[in-house]
């Protein structure tokens, strides 16, 4: 257990304290995928079930690769490889995983609360690897990993969420996190793309205007156009969108000096971004936010299976 800690499912339920320990954590775990030999037997005998039931490459792969990095047994399967496109129930199909005597259950929704559903009917550590429009909590650690990297304080520091903030889990686990650390967030994107109520996100501000707090800004969180998401057309198109919202080697003037960007990808190139900017040798992290992916979800399932003492033994 992990301070009382069972599942990762609510990140508004860590405090700051414990959400810095597992970024040092994961810092911790980032020279052991430096080594040549990128293994440690830290969770040698434990067994995490990989439970995506929604399409998945970064947060399914890296969550793979912790896996097999920390020496867990692992089994993957998801989609139409389940007994649920049988009529089987979520619930039947936990109880059928825990027959196995697993450890932890990493889970993949379409369907918000399903982590919290199956935390419920499994004595197993339950991760939430993104759940409908919910939240994504690893997504979150890895965002904040790599603002740390560059930025290495969160005091102060001025954060702004671009785009489809009305459909996105990122923002469900992203805000609440930052607000812990001690950023002030900023939500920007048309009206349409806004959630009816936004100020129970828990952001500082909304805009509908980029260009107005693009100046302000430390760091630029571009969201994804999630067009398998979007009902009837919130914007007229693409094209319109990125012209307003989209991040150009134009807007870059508009930039503080030291300001970064972010994104969780996949990127739209064309709509959040035009190429200049996504692959900005200075300003985007983006690659750096995959690499962070595998040391943050090492450093969660280490604190939460409660691992070996020494982590990083060979």
């Amino acid at each position: 257990m992990f301070n009382n800690h069972k599942h990762l499912i609510d990140i508004s339920e860590y405090s700051d304290t414990e959400l810095m320990t597992i970024l040092q954590t994961a810092k911790a775990f980032s020279e052991v995928n430096e080594r040549a030999i990128k293994k440690v037997p830290t969770l040698k005998g434990k067994t995490i079930v990989n439970m995506f039931n929604e399409p998945s490459t970064r947060t399914r792969s890296s969550f793979e690769l912790a896996e097999k990095r920390l020496s867990a047994d692992t089994l993957n399967f998801g989609g139409s490889s389940t007994s649920t496109v049988k009529g089987e129930s979520l619930i039947d199909t936990v109880m059928t995983l825990d027959a196995y005597k697993i450890d932890c259950i990493v889970v993949r929704d379409k369907h918000a609360g399903a982590p919290h559903i199956v935390s419920q009917a499994s004595p197993a550590v339950v991760i939430d690897a993104g759940d409908g429009k919910h939240g994504h909590p690893t997504q979150a650690l890895l965002d904040l990993y790599s603002i740390w990297e560059r930025k290495e304080s969160f005091d102060g520091l001025k954060v702004g969420i671009v785009g489809d903030i009305g459909h996105s889990r990122v923002c469900g686990s992203l805000i609440p996190a930052l607000k812990i650390m001690g950023a002030e967030v900023t939500v920007v994107a048309p009206g349409t793309l806004m959630p009816p109520r936004p100020d129970v996100l828990g952001a500082d501000h909304v805009s509908y205007c980029l260009d107005d707090v693009l100046p302000e800004l430390d760091v630029v969180y571009m969201l994804r156009i999630q067009r398998e998401r979007l009902e009837g057309a919130p914007f007229p198109s693409l094209r319109e969108y990125h012209q307003l919202f989209g991040l150009t080697q134009k807007r870059e003037r508009l930039m503080k000096p030291d300001a970064i960007i972010c994104h969780p990808g996949p990127i739209n190139r064309g709509v959040e971004f035009d190429s200049y900017m996504a692959d900005h040798p200075e300003r985007s992290v983006i690659l750096d936010q995959v690499y962070a992916g595998i040391c943050v979800r090492m450093a969660a399932l280490y604190l939460l299976l409660g691992g070996a003492d020494n982590g990083l033994a060979s």
